[in-house]
């Protein structure tokens, strides 16, 4: 499946799970030196593979008709300091009531760690902005999602299935923080507890099979 081809699956999928309303959100994938990219200003279940333009890593368009999305400067800026290959922003309803509220996300659930841990709100700028795509940079450090306030999420991955594994988990995260707030006090992981976890998994328990 070509680049263009899987913005178009994975533009789909966003739509149908309520990640985006609108012509909202953007994705981007990336091979070698160039980045395919989202239009501007298009639905993403409505999307066609000629729709998608292809940018150099420099920001020049190389193929398509349609503008890049108004956020591919955060993209790129991602691009240039991380082994990203992929990468989903939405505005999903939680991961931004998330970002609208708080500085940071923090470890409710053990699966925060596939995340990397905290997830942390980057400083509002506006959209498309060379300043909202260093915040942005700043937030992702050492981190496969970040937050972006007043405004939404933004996940990595190696492909564009992983970094929307990663969106998925974000918004789950989110919701489950938010509807705990109505319940009453989330409780946190620590550090022991996360580091308890990570050995775990390092570790797992094997079974005996039965002679």
């Amino acid at each position: 499946m070509s680049l263009r081809e899987q913005l178009c699956e994975y533009g789909r999928r966003v739509v149908e799970l309520g990640l985006v309303i609108g012509t909202s959100g953007n994705l981007s994938v990336r091979e070698g030196d160039l980045v395919a990219v989202t239009p501007s200003g298009a639905a993403l279940d409505r999307l066609t593979p000629e729709m998608c333009p292809v940018v150099d890593v420099e920001g020049y368009l190389v193929e398509g008709d349609l503008q890049p999305s108004s956020e591919t400067p955060m993209h790129l800026a991602v691009y240039a300091t991380t082994d990203a290959r992929a990468i989903v922003h939405t505005h999903s309803v939680f991961g931004t009531i998330v970002a609208t509220t708080m500085t940071e996300l923090p470890p409710v659930h053990y699966n925060a760690l596939l995340l990397g841990g905290v997830v942390k709100v980057a400083e509002y700028a506006t959209y498309g902005t060379p300043e909202l795509a260093a915040n942005v940079r700043a937030a992702m450090e050492g981190k496969k999602a970040a937050l972006m306030a007043n405004h939404g999420g933004v996940t990595v991955g190696t492909t564009l299935e992983e970094a929307f594994e990663a969106t998925r988990l974000l918004e789950w995260l989110c919701e489950v923080y938010v509807r705990g707030l109505s319940v009453g006090k989330p409780a946190v992981l620590t550090d022991e507890q996360l580091n308890a976890v990570i050995e775990r998994a390092l570790n797992p328990p094997t079974f005996p099979r039965r002679l």
